[in-house]
């Protein structure tokens, strides 16, 4: 008999991403995950302590990834939506891959993906679950006023991971004319002490600088992020191609405050 999928439930997918792992990137991409010591970045806050255990890690390369999932959803996306998902890293990457192209073509669309993401969030337990999965998330800008509120949600969260995931995807998809004015406040009102809320912030502030200089200006001038946000927003403004070797020099001088 013919056989209906490539995979015909969790237990398959595992077996062909184990094939497809590479024990020296295991090796690397573990080195990438692992949070720098607090003694380095710690100022005024307190660090916050990981509460989850980090998935496994096969050692399975993101393209590769991304690849099968658009394979998948050729294929049957609702099926593979069920079928997806386990403790390792890559098994809750391509879950998170699969959602994120879910055709989004009326309003009923939309709240099932909300729905999914609302179900995938609480898996995220590293920046590179976050990242990848909301510079996916395209589909949502068919309605942004709404993804946008759907966000805010997740702004007050006591999760490090769901504050980083909200800041990323405004960072994704809001750093615009229409929007811009609503983010300085927002970035000021988050007051989660977790690093990578605090390295998502300062990149959004970044990434609204070089888009929109003179207003980022006048929001360094006069804001409330603590001094790690802060000096770390500063340095990525310097590290930026995007921005001129005169304007890197007024915003060094601007780490004293």
């Amino acid at each position: 008999m013919e056989r209906k999928h490539t995979f015909e439930n969790k237990a398959d997918i595992r077996r062909h991403l184990e094939e497809l792992a590479e024990p020296d990137y295991q090796k690397f991409a573990v080195g990438l995950l692992k949070k720098p010591d607090s003694a380095i970045w710690k100022q005024e806050e307190q660090d916050v302590p990981d509460t989850e255990e980090p998935p496994e890690l096969l050692g399975v390369r993101l393209p590769m990834l991304r690849d099968l999932a658009k394979k998948l959803a050729k294929e049957d996306l609702n099926f593979y939506l069920e079928i997806s998902g386990g403790d390792s890293f890559e098994e809750i990457m391509l879950q998170g891959f699969l959602l994120a192209l879910r055709p989004v073509k009326k309003k009923e669309d939309f709240q099932l993906l909300l729905q999914d993401i609302t179900e995938h969030v609480p898996k995220i337990s590293n920046w590179s679950l976050c990242d990848s999965f909301c510079t996916s998330l395209k589909s949502v800008s068919k309605y942004p006023d709404e993804f946008f509120a759907f966000l805010k949600n997740y702004l007050t969260s006591e999760k490090e991971y769901e504050v980083r995931f909200a800041v990323v995807c405004l960072l994704d998809f809001y750093i615009k004319e229409e929007y811009i004015d609503r983010l300085f406040p927002i970035w000021d009102q988050i007051s989660h002490p977790g690093y990578y809320v605090k390295m998502a912030i300062a990149w959004a502030v970044s990434m609204c600088f070089v888009k929109f200089p003179e207003k980022t200006w006048n929001y360094l001038s006069d804001n409330r992020l603590d001094d790690f946000t802060y000096q770390k927003a500063l340095q990525k403004i310097t590290e930026s191609n995007r921005v001129d070797g005169e304007t890197k020099k007024r915003i060094r001088a601007m780490r004293t405050r």
